[in-house]
C-alpha cells in the first residue's frame, strides 16, 4: 500500500499530495484583504483610532474591534500592524487617487479642471483629516518605518499634478522661470497642509477660499 509522504516539518497536505504548494505563511502574507469592503472599514476604524492617540498608540487588536472583524483577519490578510498601515496607506491614496482622476477630464478649461481637482483633494481631506495628519507626521520622519511606502505613494499623487499642470500648459502661456517640479510639491504639499489647518484650526474657512488659496500659485504660473 502505498503513501503519501508529509514534507518535512508538517502533515501532508491532501489537497496538495506533490507538496508543491507554497508553504502556509507565503500564502497569508500573499493574500490580499477578501473583500474591499473589509478593507475599508479597517481603513475607516484605523482613522478614527489614529486620529485619537496617534499611530504607535494604537493597537491591532483595537482597529479590529473597532471595524467589527477578528483580529485573525487582520493578520491573516496583513500579517502585522506595520503590513497593516502600509496597505491603508495605499488604500487611502486609492481612494483620493479616484476623487482627483474622476474630473480630470470633465472641463475643456484645464484651469477649471484643476480647480475641481483641488475640491476633490479638501473634500478628501475633511473626510479624513486623520489620514492627512498621518501622512504629514510620517512622511517626513526620519527614519520612517514606512519611507519606501510614502515615496511609491508620493509619486503616484505627484504624477496626477503633473498632468494636470501639463494640461493647462499646453493651452495657456506659462512663466519659463517657475521651476516646474517645486510648482507640483507646492500645489501637493498645500493640499494636505491647507485641508489639514483648516481641519484642526480654522473650521469656519470655506472649501473655497482653501481651493482659491492653493490655485493661487497655479494663477501666478500662467501668463496673462
Amino acid at each position: 500500500m502505498s503513501s503519501s509522504t508529509a514534507p518535512s516539518g508538517g502533515a501532508a497536505n491532501p489537497a496538495d499530495p506533490a507538496g508543491t504548494a507554497e508553504p502556509t505563511e507565503t500564502v497569508k502574507k500573499l493574500r490580499p484583504a477578501r473583500t474591499n469592503a473589509t478593507r475599508q472599514k479597517l481603513f475607516e476604524a484605523s482613522m478614527d483610532l489614529i486620529g485619537e492617540r496617534g499611530v504607535a498608540g494604537v493597537t491591532v487588536d483595537e482597529i479590529a474591534a473597532a471595524a467589527g472583524v477578528s483580529k485573525g483577519t487582520v493578520y491573516y490578510n496583513f500579517g502585522s500592524k506595520s503590513d497593516l498601515i502600509a496597505q491603508l496607506l495605499r488604500h487611502g491614496v486609492d481612494i483620493l487617487l479616484a476623487r482627483l482622476l474622476s474630473v480630470r477630464a470633465d472641463s475643456a478649461d484645464p484651469l477649471a479642471a484643476m480647480d475641481e481637482m483641488i475640491g476633490q483633494a479638501m473634500d478628501f481631506m475633511d473626510e479624513y483629516p486623520s489620514f492627512a495628519r498621518l501622512w504629514v507626521s510620517e512622511n517626513w520622519r526620519t527614519p520612517s518605518e514606512w519611507q519606501d511606502t510614502f515615496t511609491e505613494l508620493r509619486e503616484r499623487l505627484l504624477t496626477v499634478v503633473r498632468a494636470a499642470i501639463d494640461a493647462v500648459a499646453a493651452v495657456y502661456p506659462v512663466d519659463p522661470g517657475v521651476s516646474r517640479g517645486s510648482l507640483e510639491t507646492a500645489i501637493f504639499g498645500a493640499c494636505f497642509v491647507v485641508g489639514l489647518d483648516r481641519q484642526t484650526y480654522n473650521p469656519e474657512r470655506t472649501r473655497e477660499q482653501s481651493v482659491t488659496a492653493i490655485m493661487a500659485s497655479m494663477r501666478g504660473y500662467v501668463r496673462k
